[in-house]
């Protein structure tokens, strides 16, 4: 068949093999062109694989520092007649790259949060590499079904104690209104926190601690977004914001539950970025078209890889890593530097669907969300038949 995009509000329908490949390969191209990270991890398991900052963490991991990696996702396989998502091709990808240099590479397809996909997990990692120094937490399920109870939580992106009002973008029509977004109710910020917070995070530790699976000196990091005052009533002060705070909770209970191996647990606050999950958020296309429009021309823009690179240079393994009050590493210091903010500031009330072009970077972003399936890579040919079926062996 010949693959084009079918978008739907923010989601994309299908996905291009041979462009997903091509994001893969352009991750790891970067990654070998920084040569070598020192003291990096050699047993990583990753869990949230297949996108956005789980993949290039995978990346980093494997081709920085020649880990081999155990990963975990939750994808549909292609047919005939049907692409595959993204994060399958995206697998697929990387998994036959990293085999091609020698590297054990393995996945998993299957729901995290349940208890038999840890089973799974621990079978594979007593099996095939052993002890892990880094677990990478990059989840981002919309629901999450509870392993003990069977109860199944579904979060919200609402505001809390009041409603919330602001400029926002349809990235269908490119019309640009006022949103009001009623606050939360009890139970959704319970819901939400379930979802999103860290206690499933604690469940994947505690059950690699009891199988013996974890090194001495072992890392653990799961991500987070916080971003600043035009983003705040929507993160920080929201149902999302509750959710973070458990992340740092679930933080400071698994460093303790680690003391014995000598093992360290920190929150990850990384860069505004176009991901499937941020595309969902109210705002948040507009202010990341107006981050990328800043950033690109102050020359600080990143993109995921580029974010891992640093987190593993300038945070997991050195000895002077960027840390806040909170103990988490900060590698949004460049999006959240008081004159780039600024500008962001100054430009967001100015924003018209009549200029919307010229004071933002909504190219950038378009082309970068089309991106995350396969489309508009350079060399691949878009016109070609050919088929979606790509032979993936998921354990």
């Amino acid at each position: 068949m010949i693959i084009k995009p079918k978008v739907r509000g923010f989601i994309c329908t299908t996905a291009h093999p041979q462009g997903c490949a091509a994001n893969v390969q352009q991750q790891i191209d970067y990654i070998k062109a920084q040569g070598a990270i020192d003291k990096a991890p050699k047993n990583v398991l990753v869990i949230g694989c297949s996108n956005g900052y789980g993949l290039a963490s995978r990346i980093t991991a494997a081709f920085g520092g020649g880990a081999n990696t155990l990963g975990v996702c939750f994808e549909k396989p292609p047919t005939e007649k049907r692409t595959a998502s993204a994060g399958y091709y995206n697998t697929a990808a990387f998994e036959q790259a990293a085999k091609a240099e020698g590297l054990y590479a393995e996945s998993i397809n299957g729901d995290a949060f349940s208890d038999e996909c840890k089973e799974k997990a621990i079978d594979l990692l007593k099996a095939n590499m052993g002890k892990v120094d880094l677990v990478v937490y990059s989840l981002g399920a919309p629901r999450r079904q509870d392993p003990k109870t069977g109860e199944l939580y579904t979060s919200v992106l609402k505001p809390i104690n009041e409603g919330y009002t602001a400029k926002n973008l349809n990235t269908d029509t490119l019309t640009i209104s006022d949103i009001t977004v009623e606050p939360a109710n009890e139970d959704e910020i319970a819901h939400t926190v379930k979802v999103m917070g860290g206690e499933d995070w604690e469940l994947w530790m505690a059950a690699l601690k009891e199988a013996d699976l974890l090194a001495d000196n072992c890392n653990t990091v799961a991500y987070t977004y916080l971003g600043d005052k035009l983003t705040w009533p929507i993160y920080g002060h929201a149902t999302i914001g509750k959710a973070k705070e458990d992340l740092d909770r679930a933080a400071k209970a698994i460093n303790t539950e680690l003391a014995g191996v000598s093992g360290t647990a920190n929150v990850a606050v990384l860069k505004a970025l176009v991901t499937q999950s941020s595309s969902a958020i109210p705002i948040m296309p507009l202010y990341i078209s107006l981050v990328y429009k800043v950033m690109k021309e102050e020359g600080t823009h990143e993109g995921c890889i580029e974010q891992l690179y640093r987190l593993f240079t300038e945070g997991l393994y050195t000895d002077t890593p960027r840390l806040d009050d909170q103990n988490r590493f900060r590698m949004d210091n460049l999006e959240l530097n008081a004159d780039t903010q600024a500008k962001i500031e100054a430009l967001w009330p100015q924003v018209t669907e009549e200029n919307l072009f010229d004071l933002t970077d909504y190219k950038g972003y378009s082309e970068e969300f089309l991106k995350l399936f396969g489309f508009g890579w350079d060399g691949v040919d878009y016109e070609a038949d050919i088929s979606p079926v790509v032979e993936m062996e998921f354990k």
